[in-house]
């Protein structure tokens, strides 16, 4: 972070200074809400959760250099030399600090949002754009409304492009991300059903993900995912330019009233006012693949049909659906004018996120997909398919539940179940979890005959230990709160021994 005064960060948040000290040239130089992080001249925001209190500690933050904070609660009593910045909400105070602070730079920022391939997406965009400009990008996936500014926060005046991750639970929390910041180009992956538990439908899902324009500069940038089953209805928008009838153009216009309702007015404002480019493999997408070799576990290649040329492009890890990805990224690379050698370049420097499709080799010569970060339907779909084009002797599928489903749990775990049975390539189905039991059991239903349900991980180890032959490829996958990690990690030791 650049230096800023207090008498901004007054202004910017709309606090009051409180106590003795009320020097408005204080220089502040960082920003802090642990106070085991604190360095010398950073303000210590005091967050309230659901299971802590920063307010707690205030005294240990400006005991270890902290210039002053910004709290909720009024102290009572107050350090001789410190500031103290009362505000209604100290997360909320974070987020205008860093939508003011975005706003002091020149930058080209790219806020990346979607049910599935966010964090992939949003590193792979980074490491294309590293070949030729100063990146920052958010880590890991602290894309929430603590991580926003967080990363918003760390942007200096060599910053050439910010590559920013944004997440959601609930109606809203896109919209308040977008506007802070102010993105030149917005990216949606795809709209699936993670998180479906608490907006209800995958209609209300689409209407969250498209918050994301609220903060759009004028005449920006969408970049979509053209092979998705909500996405290519935005482009109703721009059909004013083609030439129709008049019964087409009251078609056209009723399309457009409908989606408008959908994803709410703002959004439809703003991408009637943007670019829309769409990735995928469908004829009528821009940036498209053709002639995919998905095969390896180690490495997928496909054909880029672009507007700057077609050419060959390699992926440095497997799986068909790191197309998407991979032609985000030459999309958006398009607008700064890099070449197909600088994109191939970038997309060779790429480096998976660890528990995000990691591939882990065994000492015995077996291939564990290790994808425990988390897991939605539409991404536990994703890993059965890669697992069912790797090349082994038994296909494993090790599956946890998945959370945040609400009402349709069961039918979604269900569904995973039936889907693994389309895929004859995957020998062994083992369910792990108290949702995962349907799982096995709509798979038996659809004529699966080695499926394993197992209450819990100890129970999955004891199963797992006839599994441990040469050349086996194992998929390991579930929702962060299962912690199907202890499984790759056993897969690893079993096959030392």
């Amino acid at each position: 972070m650049e230096e800023i005064t207090l008498r901004e960060l007054v202004a910017c948040t709309g606090g009051k200074l409180i106590g003795p000290y009320q020097d408005e040239d204080t220089k502040i130089t960082g920003v802090s809400s642990d106070n085991r992080k604190i360095r010398e001249d950073d303000v210590f925001f005091a967050y309230v959760g659901e299971k802590t209190d920063g307010h707690r500690y205030v005294q240990a933050a400006l005991d270890a250099g902290a210039c002053g904070c910004v709290i909720a609660k009024d102290p009572g009593e107050y350090r001789e030399g410190k500031f103290y910045l009362l505000v209604q909400d100290t997360i909320q105070a974070v987020g205008d600090l860093a939508g003011y602070y975005r706003s002091k730079f020149d930058l080209t920022v790219i806020a990346v949002t979607g049910s599935v391939g966010k964090t992939t997406t949003k590193d792979m965009i980074a490491s294309v754009l590293a070949t030729r400009y100063q990146v920052l990008k958010t880590e890991g996936n602290f894309n929430n409304h603590i991580g926003v500014p967080r990363t918003l926060l760390q942007i200096t005046g060599q910053t050439e492009v910010a590559v920013v991750e944004m997440g959601m639970n609930h109606l809203g929390e896109i919209d308040v991300l977008s506007r802070m910041a102010n993105p030149q180009i917005a990216v949606i992956t795809n709209v699936g059903e993670a998180h479906i538990g608490n907006l209800g439908s995958r209609e209300n899902i689409f209407r969250a993900k498209c918050e994301i324009f609220h903060g759009l500069a004028e005449g920006g940038l969408a970049v979509l995912n053209g092979d998705d089953d909500y996405m290519p209805s935005l482009s109703v928008f721009h059909l004013a330019t083609k030439e129709m009838s008049p019964e087409e153009e009251a078609e056209r216009d009723k399309r457009e009233e409908e989606i408008a309702q959908m994803i709410g007015r703002e959004s439809a404002a703003k991408l009637s006012r943007a670019d829309l480019v769409y990735v995928g493999e469908k004829e009528d997408c821009l940036y498209r693949a053709e002639e995919i070799d998905d095969g390896s576990p180690d490495q997928m290649s496909y054909i880029a049909k672009t507007p700057e040329g077609t050419y060959e492009v390699e992926v440095p890890c497997g799986g068909r659906h790191m197309i998407y990805p991979t032609l985000a990224s030459a999309a958006v690379a398009s607008c700064f004018g890099l070449s197909a050698a600088e994109i191939q370049e970038g997309i060779s420097a790429y480096v998976p996120a660890r528990m995000r499709m990691e591939m882990v080799h065994t000492a015995n010569g077996n291939t564990i997909y290790n994808d425990t970060y988390n897991a939605n339907p539409q991404s536990m779909k994703a890993g059965l398919l890669t697992l069912s084009h790797t090349k082994a002797d038994q296909r494993i599928a090790v599956l946890g539940d998945m959370f945040e489903l609400g009402e349709q749990e069961e039918r979604l775990h269900r569904e995973i179940g039936a889907f693994v049975a389309t895929l004859p390539e995957i020998d062994v189905l083992l369910a792990v979890g108290r949702a995962s039991v349907w799982m096995a059991e709509e798979a038996k239903k659809c004529g699966r005959a080695e499926v394993y349900a197992c209450a819990d991980k100890d129970e999955a180890k004891k199963v797992l230990q006839k599994f441990t032959a040469r050349n086996t490829a194992f998929l390991v996958k579930a929702s962060r709160g299962m912690a199907l990690e202890e499984l790759t990690e056993f897969l690893q030791n079993e096959t030392q021994k």
